[in-house]
């Protein structure tokens, strides 16, 4: 009984095991054919795409290089593991990494201390995400989609230190955030130029990009458009939080952000950032404002936090900035920083709140537009701020003088233009009862990719785009409105 007890066991641990490849070590650079061609070999070739059907583990002194636009299907629970060197480049059209069945996740993409990652051109879509434990990792002109938990459990992509570089990349309806370090690591990101929307569709309490301390270096999160799924209702902007005794310094610059719980917050102190020229409005899905819902919180228990804000448009959250514990926050002086913040529509309650300071430090915050759309008086600006005027608890704002100048923006008089199917694959139609004389299309990266004189009426556009966000400039001669435009 007890021999047959033992081989039970044996068997159900061989069962239960997961086959793997090992590539030999032997400083080989491999492509998809190479492996194909390999003893053994884990992948299935059926003419147009390979699948992989067992872990692929790439060894320190080894390569793999995806050059050429194919489609790799991987099947369920099955994780690439690398110790040496992984670049996705092709150098043309895009290459797509992808499960075998979209109900039946692969584990996803390990890249492990030391080694050497490069991702450019390359749809990742339906695994368990990117776990990044090396510096050395770039992820450009890239689209992630429907990615579940896996090898990555904090984001789709989750990095662990150095000064990872995540570039103009596309980020759509992922289970968890987009990017995210540990709350005990130390990685100063440089995250710009990405779209992100919709991520978080497992409705925890992580927004869409969610960051630890940066140590000495910055962390940049720079030109991304982060738009949140309004059922959602858990899911933040940006976070950056010093949980763990580190540091922050961070540069949150150029963003726009709506549509989540919250646009951006920093807690912790020893921290110091510059939030500069974002766009931040309607961060007020989960409704209850004991719970967020701020375009700009700070929190910190420590007199060790700093912040510089400039030059943001802050609208329709259910507050404007609130500022929180021994947080601080400069929003405007008569030296370094000019002020310029604008703020419309941030309430609740029937409140306007444009900023609260729920501290007992003193805030500076000189030439800004506290009501935007009209001239600004010392009693205007005193309305929608909440602080020692208001609880002699609490610390005073300084926010002489006002002015708006020509701080607010314009509104564009041409109609919302009506084209369609979005998302498109090869092709999309533009109905154009405007006089619209021409479009453009840019990518990411602001590079324009295709240039269309329109005709009166229904008008084809034919497409050949990778995968990802474009931004469509429609024209009539005397203005433009641009539209986003989804490729599948």
């Amino acid at each position: 009984m007890k021999k047959l007890s033992l081989s039970l066991l044996a068997l159900f641990c061989l069962v239960g095991a997961q086959a793997q490849f090992t590539t030999p070590d032997t400083g080989v650079n491999w492509n998809l054919q190479d492996l194909l061609n390999a003893n053994s070999s884990p992948l299935i070739f059926n003419g147009s795409s390979y699948t992989l059907t067992e872990d692929l583990i790439i060894s320190e002194n080894d390569s793999f290089n995806l050059s050429t636009a194919d489609s790799l299907y991987v099947d369920q629970d099955v994780l690439i593991q690398v110790y040496g060197s992984f670049t996705s480049n092709p150098a043309s059209g895009e290459m797509v990494i992808t499960a075998t069945d979209s109900l039946t996740p692969y584990e996803g993409l390990r890249f492990e201390n030391d080694s050497q990652i490069s991702i450019n051109n390359t749809v990742i879509k339906n695994g368990g995400g990117l776990r990044v434990l090396t510096p050395n990792f770039s992820l450009t002109n890239s689209y992630l989609a429907y990615n579940v938990s896996g090898a990555a459990t904090g984001a789709v992509v989750s990095v662990s230190y150095g000064s990872p570089i995540i570039e103009n990349n596309t980020f759509l309806e992922n289970d968890l955030p987009a990017v995210a370090s540990g709350a005990n690591q130390e990685v100063a990101a440089i995250i710009t130029g990405n779209y992100l929307e919709g991520n978080g569709q497992s409705n925890q309490n992580r927004p869409q990009i969610n960051m630890g301390p940066s140590g000495i270096d910055t962390l940049k999160i720079t030109q991304n458009t982060i738009i949140g799924d309004p059922a959602m209702t858990q899911v933040g902007g940006i976070a950056v939080a010093n949980l763990t005794g580190g540091e922050i310094r961070a540069i949150i610059d150029n963003n726009t952000i709506s549509n989540n719980r919250y646009g951006i917050t920093v807690v912790g102190g020893n921290s110091f950032a510059y939030i500069r020229n974002n766009t931040i409005e309607n961060n007020n899905t989960q409704g209850s404002p004991n719970l967020g819902g701020s375009g700009i919180s700070l929190n910190s228990s420590s007199n060790t936090q700093q912040v510089v804000a400039t030059n943001n448009e802050i609208r329709g959250n259910l507050w404007g900035i609130t500022v929180i514990g021994e947080a601080s926050i400069n929003l405007g002086d008569n030296s370094d920083n000019p002020g310029g913040n604008i703020f419309a529509n941030n309430g609740n309650g029937g409140n306007t709140y444009a900023l609260y300071n729920n501290t007992s430090n003193t805030i500076t915050a000189l030439h800004n537009c506290w009501i935007e759309g009209q001239t600004n008086t010392l009693a205007d600006a005193e309305s929608v701020i909440f602080h020692q005027a208001d609880d002699n608890t609490l610390g005073e704002v300084l926010y002489d003088p006002v002015g708006c100048g020509n701080l607010a923006v314009n509104n564009n008089e041409l109609e919302a233009i009506t084209f369609y199917p979005n998302p498109a694959s090869n092709q999309f139609l533009v109905e154009n009862i405007q006089q619209l004389e021409s479009l453009k299309i840019f990518d990411l990266s602001g590079k324009q990719v295709q240039f269309q004189k329109l005709d009166k009426g229904n008008n084809r556009i034919n497409i050949s785009l990778h995968s990802g966000v474009y931004f469509v400039q429609f024209n009539n001669g005397k203005q433009t409105i641009t539209e986003k435009l989804i490729v599948k």
